[in-house]
């Protein structure tokens, strides 16, 4: 095997593809990245830890030698980073199978691992397919991916739900104490709505994965993976094998008590309160009265912040807590100048939405009891 190749070739795809990388491994083969080297001259770089697989290829110029092996992804990454940004890196496979790595007056000497060691994610037939925007799957996984459970026992939480029905595509996030939901209209060749969850690394690497602007991504849904295609990577991720809570009990009904605020002002005047809540529970008290939200926090340490907000309000008093770090995480990803917030009672959640009603995004936060 032999290439050469510039250091800003490699490096962007390389960097992605050993995210998926775990760095504690049972099986050494899976610290390494699978170089792959065809007839064409398309160099694939494959990353997997069993859960998730990413393939970045690049089509190479000049002269080269097809071949595989596999090499350690962090190494790997780390030299190519110290290099200088107009580096050339020459690959050589020596004779006692190292992966010699030259570039003006370094010289790196790389351990390898056969390739037929590597793991490969078997093909399995799609069963929902299909293409859209790169910036509006984004958009989706932007959107909601904060609502994520981190390490519930509830293991189906651990990640997201997609949701395909004729005329929509809907990703939910929730960890039982607030929900993110958003939906965008496509036509989809699915007669009942199909539901299935990807693992929270699996959002996560997608995420990173797709850019914001007018290229497209192909999704192949399967009975236990998901492939995403774009030009130059492949993702691959098992699904959750589980069944996530309906999300439309969890969405309030009834609520009478509507607040109009400007998203900035609502955003500024939590996170300076948010500094003297307490540190663990992060409580909030909302105070609701005509035209007006007064944000009171306190502390063990008998310490307290107090704003008042400008609100379009016109209902009865009302006297909520809440999580602000919750509210702050959906005030930061609404996307709207002015932010609408449902209310019932005092025990009853939260409905946060964009206010001019153009959003497909749903919020539901959970009341707290101080």
């Amino acid at each position: 095997m032999y290439f050469v190749i510039s250091r800003e070739a490699i490096l962007k795809p390389l960097q992605l593809v050993s995210g998926v990388v775990e760095r504690r491994q049972t099986l050494p083969v899976l610290s390494n990245v699978l170089l792959v080297l065809n007839a064409s001259g398309e160099l694939a770089i494959t990353g997997t830890d069993l859960e998730v697989e990413l393939i970045g290829t690049v089509q190479l110029e000049g002269k080269f030698t097809a071949g595989e092996i596999t090499v350690p992804a962090r190494k790997l990454v780390d030299i190519c980073k110290s290099l200088s940004e107009d580096s050339m890196l020459e690959f050589t496979m020596d004779s006692d199978k190292k992966m010699v790595i030259k570039a003006g007056r370094s010289r790196f000497s790389l351990a390898t691992l056969p390739a037929a060691d590597f793991p490969n994610t078997e093909d399995e037939p799609g069963t929902i397919e299909l293409t859209l925007p790169q910036r509006e799957l984004k958009k989706l996984l932007d959107g909601t991916s904060f609502a994520m459970a981190q390490q519930d026992v509830r293991y189906y939480l651990n990640g997201m739900l997609f949701e395909l029905a004729k005329d929509y595509l809907r990703v939910v996030a929730t960890d039982g104490h607030r929900l993110a939901m958003q939906t965008l209209e496509t036509q989809n060749n699915v007669d009942e709505p199909v539901q299935l969850i990807l693992p929270r690394k699996g959002v996560v690497e997608l995420g990173r994965l797709l850019v914001g602007d007018e290229d497209t991504v192909s999704i192949v849904f399967g009975r236990s993976h998901v492939r995403a295609k774009t030009s130059d990577y492949t993702f691959t991720s098992k699904l959750v094998d589980g069944k996530f809570p309906d999300y439309n009990r969890v969405l309030p009904k009834g609520g009478d008590k509507i607040v109009i605020g400007d998203t900035q002002e609502l955003k500024q005047a939590f996170t300076r309160t948010s500094i003297l809540s307490n540190e663990k529970y992060r409580g909030i008290r909302m105070l609701l009265s005509q035209g007006e939200i007064k944000i009171i926090a306190n502390n063990p340490d008998q310490e307290e912040a107090e704003e008042s907000v400008s609100v379009d309000y016109n209902g009865e008093a009302l006297e909520v807590g809440f999580n602000v770090s919750y509210l702050l995480d959906v005030l930061s990803v609404l996307n709207s100048d002015k932010t609408k917030i449902t209310l019932l009672d005092s025990n009853s959640s939260a409905l946060v939405e964009r206010a001019d009603g153009g959003g497909s995004a749903l919020y539901v936060v959970m009341p707290l009891r101080l």
